[in-house]
């Protein structure tokens, strides 16, 4: 089943891929979420899920220390991350062998772990219809601009990709110093803010307040 609208270090231990290619959860195995733990799931989403969302999982992952674990996913998801990603990650000592590009419909089975908070980082994702997804997440759009659709050389290219962890870091500081029982309206409301006052913010983000 699909909704109207979307927007608002190593790969997962309980996803799998079968022999299509396919990403899948498996059921039976541990959920990243702990039990003993207040930590809350969050799905970053963008089209092709190889930029973006890609910087925006290992960012949070490296900076969360528990509070919250990241996953990423996009609606048509590219083959791999985009390389001058990958690259700008590793060199900034991120774990990036278990990044991968997946189908958000993975995160819309019973099987995986419920998501807390969704947040669309493309203004292209925000407006697509997406699934379902279990719970009651709190969703927000915080667009920036694609990195990987800037035109010029490798110098050019490095530049944008800098630029959008620079603006992704920012927004995720911003999470991180929110109140931890911060819920409901108020997140949303306060993830809203964030997406729209943040540097960088496209028009889509702005207005999304």
């Amino acid at each position: 089943m699909m909704s109207s609208r979307c927007g608002p270090d190593a790969r997962p231990e309980n996803l799998l891929v079968d022999l299509h290619g396919t990403v899948r959860f498996a059921r039976g195995l541990p959920q990243p979420q702990d039990d003993a733990m207040t930590t809350k799931n969050v799905l970053f989403l963008c089209t092709h899920n190889s930029a973006r969302s890609i910087l925006a999982e290992a960012i949070l992952n490296a900076k969360a220390k528990g509070r919250f674990k990241a996953f990423s996913a996009g609606s048509a998801p590219k083959t791999a991350p985009n390389p001058d990603g990958l690259a700008l990650l590793a060199e900034r000592r991120h774990p990036v062998e278990g990044l991968s590009s997946k189908t958000w419909q993975v995160f819309a089975e019973p099987s995986a772990p419920p998501m807390d908070i969704i947040i669309t980082v493309c203004d292209s994702a925000a407006g697509e219809a997406c699934p379902v997804w279990p719970g009651h997440p709190a969703t927000a759009h915080w667009g920036i601009q694609d990195p990987s659709a800037q035109p010029g050389d490798a110098a050019v290219r490095r530049s944008a990709f800098e630029a959008a962890y620079a603006q992704l870091e920012e927004r995720i500081e911003r999470l991180l110093a929110l109140p931890e029982g911060l819920d409901g309206d108020a997140l949303k409301a306060a993830l809203a803010q964030i997406g729209a006052t943040s540097t960088g913010a496209t028009d889509a983000a702005r207005s999304a307040a």
